[in-house]
């Protein structure tokens, strides 16, 4: 019992001193197997398994979807794309109070599910809505508060890589949960499942914060200002900037919604469109595609390194007994169910401070998700509550992710308590969300029922 928990607590430790997360991941449990097997306590045969492991994981047909959806972010991001698209829907909305941040915040959701990629999204909206927002007077907490709240929707809005890899996990999890209980023909839940799941919490987000923004704008509107723009709004270059981007990505996620393609086939056509977008906007040349490759290969190469480094580790922590030591714990909990589930909540809030989602989707959802999906918790509702949770997480002052990364992009004149202050309530409509699910949870599994049955 005392070996698993020393685990964690030396990865924990590790990370904070800033080591590399997936080399802390794999030599902390390569050093424990090792020295485990001296005293006799880890039997080293367990370690048989590990090459199966990697191959299963390198082959995976779920995983191939990350590279293409990274393809596919990376080039709308890198491209002109964003930035017209910005341009064109601040044309429309600028001239109402507050409707330079309703366009900043459809400009990121159109992101969030081209990319998944928190940091990508909050630095891309910083570098191209903040100054617009800065020079039109708008409240420095509103502006930085919006684009950092809009940066993290990549966790929930599909198609992202955060609910590709948290869909792969919870499958096996789930299986793993039903054989467990003696079920031999187990159900299945798919990323699909997992994207139709979140499209309508996500769609509440962004309904939630557009409505936040509408109230500051009316209470306040020296808050808000509507943009000066005398010019009349340009209908064609409207559609030629809105409706390409926002086709590709309905054909993508649609298709994965109705069941005409994988989510790997999906991505494929995602990032082949992105590149026609890119080639027919005429915002892509040599040296910006080679730029875009690289990218993609090393946010790839990173997502991996990750994956072998946690299936080390979740491979030593369960053959030191890890995966009982959980169970028993969490039978142990008073309020049970509820009890495990509030536990698991807080902990993966606060691991989202310091490890990024793919490290805690690899490292805990492995561990704790067989164990709270055999309480009876439905796979679906768990996964898209864990993602929201993340997403809180990221934005979440003194240590948030997404303020960091904006932090980083702001100009000196605005505060980090500017930044700070600014979050509060979006952060307060993420948890009210939360809640509103903890109360209805068919607001996640409608979706998935209608579309799967």
């Amino acid at each position: 019992m005392f070996a698993p928990l020393l685990m964690f607590a030396i990865v924990f430790v590790a990370l904070l001193a800033g080591f590399s997360v997936a080399a802390t991941l794999g030599g902390v449990a390569l050093i424990f197997a090792f020295v485990g097997a001296a005293l006799g306590a880890f039997d080293l045969s367990v370690l048989g398994f590990l090459p199966g492991r990697l191959f299963g994981l390198v082959t995976n047909q779920t995983l191939l979807a990350v590279p293409l959806f990274v393809l596919m972010g990376i080039t709308l991001e890198r491209t002109k794309i964003a930035e017209a698209l910005l341009a064109s829907l601040t044309q429309l909305f600028g001239r109402l109070p507050g409707g330079l941040a309703i366009a900043v915040t459809l400009v990121g959701m159109l992101m969030a599910a081209s990319t998944g990629i928190v940091g990508a999204t909050v630095v891309t909206l910083g570098l191209l809505a903040l100054p617009s927002m800065q020079a039109g007077g708008f409240d420095p907490k509103l502006s930085t508060g919006t684009i950092s709240a809009t940066g993290t929707l990549g966790q929930i809005i599909p198609p992202s890589i955060a609910l590709v890899l948290l869909g792969d996990v919870l499958s096996n999890a789930y299986q793993q949960a039903q054989l467990g209980q003696g079920i031999f023909a187990p159900k299945t839940v798919s990323v699909g499942d997992l994207f139709a799941g979140a499209l309508v919490p996500g769609l509440i987000l962004v309904a939630l914060y557009i409505g936040y923004l509408l109230i500051v704008a009316f209470v306040r509107p020296d808050r808000a200002p509507p943009v000066e723009n005398e010019e009349r709004i340009d209908v064609k270059n409207l559609i030629t900037s809105l409706v390409p981007p926002l086709a590709l990505i309905i054909a993508v996620l649609g298709s994965i919604l109705t069941g005409f393609a994988t989510p790997t086939e999906a991505a494929g056509v995602g990032a082949i469109g992105a590149i026609v977008l890119a080639l027919a906007y005429k915002s892509i040349n040599l040296d910006t595609l080679r730029e875009i490759a690289r990218s993609t290969l090393s946010t790839t190469s990173m997502v991996f390194f990750i994956l072998i480094g946690a299936s080390v580790f979740s491979l030593v922590f369960r053959g030191y007994g890890g995966d009982d030591v959980v169970a028993q714990a969490f039978e142990g909990m008073p309020g049970g169910v509820v009890g495990a589930m509030a536990i698991v909540m807080l902990v993966i809030f606060l691991l989202g401070f310091i490890l990024d989602f793919i490290e805690i989707t690899y490292v805990v959802v492995p561990i704790v998700g067989p164990v709270l999906l055999a309480m009876g918790l439905d796979p679906v509702w768990l996964g898209v509550m864990i993602a929201i949770n993340l997403q809180t997480s990221f934005l979440t002052p003194p240590f948030g992710f997404a303020l960091f990364y904006l932090r980083g992009v702001a100009p000196p004149e605005i505060a980090t308590t500017d930044i700070y202050r600014g979050v509060v309530p979006f952060i307060v409509l993420q948890l009210l969300l939360l809640v509103l699910l903890v109360v209805e949870p068919r607001l996640a599994t409608w979706l998935p029922g209608v579309l799967y049955g």
